[in-house]
């Protein structure tokens, strides 16, 4: 075990990856929406659901807002909404984001969200009590806050998108330094989707190179199932991933989205890896009884009389183990039969002399 949340839930522990369901700003607005991804992501198995604090003015600023550009490309040209309309229909209010929190705890799965600013970080921490802070990728090099955000002295599980190892290593640097080491690193693509080229999960190992006291994750933005699982694989202990109950919603992020049939495959195909995983110590799962059944003894391959001296063509090897092994063939050539023995015998030690 490396991580323990303070809500005397144990995660990160490698028996089970931890599976966090981003929510994100998948629930449009509607709080009736967010509570039935919350219900289908605990029932698709996952450990947590992900809320984003982000409001108007948190995340972007004026200039951001008059340019009107979406970074989305389904959003991009379109005079329906401006992008500042659409962030404050997205948006969670702390009072919304205390009711989704309640309702988590009544049905049993975490709930977090990610901050963008003090204000919102003070309340997730103090009001919504969450089990840990995360850091979206783009303030992995937003030092003050991390340094802010590290003081709370809760875990913090940090993506590393848009990111060089030199500042990830800042990153972690700067959390330490406030006593915090309860970290979280997640490899983490931030474009969406990127293509199975960029996703470098080899990034993965090197993490787990560079730190090894801490546990290493993936946040996930690719399509289907099989890069997260790919990432358990090699060692990710935490996935984050967007989950949507239909991938055709409006929205930023429903198309990179699992669905609940995706998200169920991937909270039981991870465990079935990290069992499958086992141990480093090279040793023999199968039974005695299995080994025996599977392996090689020496039989005889014609009828032979007593006093016979056996060469190397009266001798072979089948199944079951039991007798003599292959290995021993060396030792059999020349012994002398006591007794009369038939075709496919297996020799045993009291056969000969």
């Amino acid at each position: 075990m490396r991580v323990q949340l303070t809500n005397t839930k144990t995660v990160f522990n490698y028996s089970k990856p931890y599976i966090i369901a981003e929510l994100g700003s998948n629930h449009n607005g509607d709080m009736e929406l967010a509570k039935k991804l919350i219900v289908e992501a605990k029932e698709a198995g996952a450990d947590c659901v992900k809320f984003q604090s982000w409001s108007k003015d948190s995340i972007f600023s004026r200039q951001k807002y008059d340019d009107n550009f979406f970074i989305a490309d389904d959003y991009r040209d379109r005079n329906d909404f401006t992008l500042e309309e659409i962030v404050e229909e997205y948006s969670i209010s702390e009072e919304e984001l205390l009711d989704m929190k309640r309702f988590a705890d009544e049905i049993g799965i975490d709930c977090s969200s990610t901050p963008f600013n003090e204000q919102e970080a003070d309340f997730l921490v103090d009001k919504l009590k969450s089990p840990f802070i995360k850091v979206a990728s783009m303030d992995l090099n937003n030092y003050p806050f991390l340094e802010y955000l590290a003081k709370k002295n809760k875990p913090m599980i940090i993506s590393t998108g848009l990111s060089e190892l030199y500042e990830i290593d800042k990153a972690v640097k700067t959390i330490e330094k406030t006593g915090n080491t309860n970290i979280v690193i997640l490899h983490c693509i931030a474009t969406y989707p990127p293509v199975d080229t960029d996703v470098n999960l080899n990034n993965i190992k090197t993490l787990i190179t560079s730190y090894p006291q801490y546990p290493i994750g993936f946040s996930d933005h690719t399509l289907g199932t099989s890069i997260p699982l790919a990432a358990v694989a090699l060692g990710a202990c935490v996935i984050e991933k967007h989950f949507t109950l239909d991938k055709n919603m409006e929205g930023w992020d429903h198309k990179v989205s699992a669905t609940k049939e995706e998200m169920a495959h991937i909270v039981e195909n991870s465990k079935r890896i990290v069992e499958a995983l086992g141990s480093f110590r090279i040793t023999a799962s199968e039974s005695e009884e299995k080994k025996t059944e599977f392996r090689r003894s020496l039989v005889l391959t014609k009828n032979l009389k007593k006093g016979t001296v056996l060469t190397k063509d009266d001798i072979d090897f089948k199944r079951p183990g039991g007798g003599f092994s292959p290995e021993m063939k060396n030792f059999i050539i020349g012994r002398t039969l006591n007794r009369d023995l038939k075709f496919d015998h297996i020799l045993k030690t009291e056969d000969i002399v």
